[in-house]
C-alpha cells in the first residue's frame, strides 16, 4: 500500500508538472499564421480597385501580400482607407466601397461584414464597449457628416452622432471620444468631443487648421495640424500648429505654431518622445519641450505615412501612385534603416498585431 501511495504520488506530481508545461507553453504560441507581425494596409487604385493587406512578421522573415484575399477568396473593396481592433477583431474599412469587413486579427478569417449605414466611412475606434466609425457623408453636402456608432457584438450599426465637416482620425480614452476634423475635401480646425456614455457631443475645441493625427498622454491630448495647403483655389496657405490640451480642462490649450510654409503631419509617441514628418525628414521632440525642434532628427525620407512603435519607425512611401509602393523600418535610437519591403498599392497604414 505504501508502494502504491508514492506511485500515485509520483504520477500526481509528473501530471502537475506536464500541466504547468503545457500551461507555460500555450501562452507563447500564435494565436493564427498572421499573429505576432505587422499589417500594412494598401489604399489600391481609386477606381475599379480594391485594396489589400500585407503581413511581416515580427523578425521580418517573412513577408504576404493579399493576406485577406488568400483566405476568403474575395476582395475588400475599393480604398482601404484604415483598419481599426476590438481585442481580437480588425475592422477593415473600404471607403469608396461604404463596407468594413471583420475579421479575426489574427487568422484573417471573414467574421461579417457591414454594408449599410456607412457613407464614406474613414476611421474605426473603440469607447466604451462600442465602435465608433467617422463618415463623411456626401462630400458635395458639408452638414451631413457623423459617426455611426456600432453595436461590437452584431456588427450592426444602432446610432449616429452628427459633427461638423470632415471627421477623420478618431481616439478613445476614458468614455471619450475624440474626433479630428480635417475638413473632408475641404478644410476644418475642430475637435469634438464625444461622451461614449451618453453617444452626446459635450465640447468642440478649435486647433490648427486640417488636423490630421492625436496622441494623448499624461492627461492632455495633443493634435497636430498641418495646415492649409497652397494648392487649393481661393483658400490662403496656413502653416501647421500642433496644440497641447488639458483634458481636464478643453479650454487650456498651448499652441506650438510652425512657418505658414511648413505642413507637419504623422504625429507619433514612443517614451516621451514625439515625432512628426515634415519636408522629407522627421523630426524629435521630449513631451517637456516648450519649443518646436529647429533641426531634422532623420533626413531625407520619402514618405506617404508614418507610424512609431516600440522604438521603431515605419515609413510609407507611395512612390507613384501609380506602381506598388514599400514600407521601411528604421530604429528610432540608430536612426538606421534596419529592412525595406516592397508592398501594395500606396500604402497607407501600419499595424502590430
Amino acid at each position: 500500500m505504501k508502494m502504491n501511495g508514492k506511485i500515485a504520488s509520483l504520477l500526481a506530481l509528473g501530471f502537475l508538472i506536464i500541466s504547468c508545461e503545457s500551461d507555460d507553453n500555450s501562452v507563447d504560441l500564435p494565436k493564427g499564421e498572421y499573429d505576432n507581425g505587422i499589417l500594412i494596409s494598401n489604399e489600391g487604385a481609386f477606381s475599379g480597385g480594391t485594396g489589400t493587406i500585407n503581413y511581416i512578421s515580427d523578425d521580418y522573415s517573412t513577408m504576404e501580400s493579399e493576406v485577406y484575399k488568400k483566405v476568403n477568396n474575395e476582395d475588400l473593396g475599393t480604398i482601404v482607407q484604415s483598419i481599426g481592433f476590438n481585442d481580437d477583431e480588425a475592422y477593415i474599412i473600404a471607403n469608396v466601397s461604404n463596407k468594413i469587413s471583420i475579421v479575426n486579427r489574427n487568422t484573417f478569417e471573414k467574421l461579417g461584414e457591414i454594408t449599410t449605414g456607412l457613407n464614406n466611412p474613414r476611421y474605426f475606434a473603440v469607447s466604451n464597449g462600442k465602435g465608433y466609425v467617422s463618415n463623411w457623408g456626401d462630400t458635395a453636402d458639408e452638414n451631413d457628416d457623423y459617426i455611426a456608432i456600432i453595436n461590437l457584438s452584431s456588427f450592426a450599426i444602432e446610432g449616429t452622432i452628427p459633427v461638423v465637416l470632415g471627421p477623420e482620425k478618431l481616439l478613445g480614452e476614458n468614455n471619450v471620444l475624440y474626433v479630428a476634423h480635417s475638413g473632408a475635401y475641404g478644410t476644418n480646425n475642430k475637435v469634438s468631443v464625444i461622451n461614449t456614455i451618453t453617444n452626446e457631443l459635450s465640447s468642440t475645441i478649435e486647433v490648427g487648421d486640417v488636423p490630421n493625427s492625436m496622441q494623448i498622454e499624461d492627461g492632455y491630448l495633443w493634435v497636430l495640424a498641418s495646415g492649409k495647403p497652397n494648392y487649393i483655389p481661393g483658400v490662403e496657405e496656413t502653416g501647421g500648429v500642433l496644440s497641447k490640451i488639458n483634458t481636464r480642462d478643453y479650454s487650456d490649450i498651448v499652441n506650438y505654431t510652425f512657418g505658414v510654409t511648413e505642413h507637419p503631419g504623422s504625429l507619433g509617441l514612443d517614451d516621451d518622445e514625439f515625432y512628426y514628418g515634415l519636408g522629407g525628414s522627421i523630426y524629435k521632440m521630449d513631451i517637456e519641450d516648450t519649443e518646436l525642434p529647429t533641426s531634422a532628427y532623420i533626413e531625407n525620407i520619402s514618405y506617404y505615412n508614418m507610424t512609431i512603435h516600440d522604438d521603431k519607425m515605419y515609413v510609407t512611401d507611395a512612390k507613384d501612385y501609380a506602381s506598388n509602393g514599400s514600407v521601411s523600418i528604421y530604429d528610432l535610437e540608430t536612426k538606421e534603416l534596419e529592412q525595406t519591403f516592397d508592398v501594395g498599392l500606396i500604402p497607407g497604414g501600419v499595424y502590430f498585431n
